[in-house]
């Protein structure tokens, strides 16, 4: 199919994202029409100024609606586009020059009905946003899962940076009123509806996270907690690997337990891991600080998801009651 392009951007609160992002489609090496639909979701600090900015210089689109949560103002923004292949980014995502450019060409090559991009880290980010960006695409943390190599499994598209077409869109439904958690579910009802997706791994963006370390830890958990619902609504997506943070952090206290009985070789072998992360990260950041960084951050990780994780697999599984009622914050509702 003719790939005509809209691209989604639900924004909440972070007019000075928007900046920062449509200065990047600016920049696109892209020469074909395509389209920009910014969804402010019930905004108090509005990004309307921002976008008037653009208007001669972008195609683009801007609608308010009340706060109903990032996946159904994609759905808005989706079902009010104008094309017929749907690019979604997080308003925190900086574009390369190229991206349109590599997505189109990846789509001409192997057509797919979904697709998700690579995260990347710019020069321009802090030393905290560099380390969080390192654990979160990391193969040593996360299999790499929203890095550019080969993930374990198959590859389950985010969307910070997401493509999907109007038709597969149409037959899957779009996105539910969980969150986090929204981007798989989709994914898994894409694969039922029939749809294959793909890592366009040349199409990456730089996710610049405005986080601190309490609100990392936040975050992680509420993806631990996230991942046994999704088990439970889609029978057969649950794998061992969802289980290593909560295995980890267990591990570590009994290995720490262990060595001070003088039995140290577990902890040697969580010390041997944690080695070989700065290293990698020290590596590909090219900075001792952001590696030192990145060793704190995988431990903040691996506890936060652990423990949601954990407690959300024994509530989901030995409560009656269903996760909206169990967990509400995890959930939005519909205006």
């Amino acid at each position: 199919m003719n790939a005509i392009l809209s691209i989604i951007v639900p924004v909440y609160n972070r007019p000075e994202e928007i900046q920062e992002l449509l200065e990047s489609l600016v920049e696109q090496d892209f020469k074909e029409s395509y389209e920009i639909v910014i969804v402010e979701d019930g905004s108090i600090k509005s990004s309307e100024e921002v976008v008037k900015n653009f208007q001669e210089s972008l195609q683009i689109s801007y609608y308010f609606k009340e706060n109903t949560g990032p996946g159904d103002s994609r759905n808005y923004g989706m079902q009010n586009a104008k094309g017929n292949y749907y690019i979604i980014l997080d308003s925190d995502c900086i574009l390369p020059k190229q991206y349109l450019s590599e997505v189109k060409k990846e789509l001409q090559t192997d057509f797919v009905h979904c697709f998700g991009g690579p995260d990347a880290a710019h020069e321009s980010f802090t030393t905290v946003q560099k380390a969080i960006n390192y654990v979160m695409t990391s193969f040593f943390t996360t299999g790499g899962i929203r890095g550019g190599g080969k993930s374990v499994g198959k590859f389950q598209p985010r969307s910070f940076n997401m493509g999907i077409s109007k038709e597969a869109f149409s037959k899957a439904g779009g996105f539910g009123q969980i969150h986090p958690g929204e981007d798989p579910d989709l994914t898994f009802r894409i694969w039922k509806a029939g749809y294959a997706t793909r890592l366009f791994p040349k199409a990456f963006v730089y996710h610049k996270r405005r986080i601190d370390w309490n609100k990392f830890y936040i975050q992680v958990n509420k993806f631990g907690m996230v991942r046994p619902i999704l088990n439970k609504w889609h029978k057969g997506t649950a794998k061992l690997t969802y289980w290593f943070p909560t295995l980890f952090i267990l591990g570590l206290f009994a290995s720490v337990l262990m060595a001070l009985g003088g039995i140290i070789l577990p902890l040697a072998i969580v010390i041997a891991y944690f080695l070989l992360l700065f290293l990698d990260a020290s590596i590909k950041n090219k900075s001792i600080k952001v590696a030192l960084l990145a060793i704190f951050a995988a431990l903040t990780q691996f506890t936060g998801y652990g423990i949601g994780f954990l407690k959300s697999t024994i509530l989901v599984n030995f409560s009656k009651k269903e996760p909206e009622t169990l967990f509400p914050k995890l959930f939005f509702k519909k205006k």
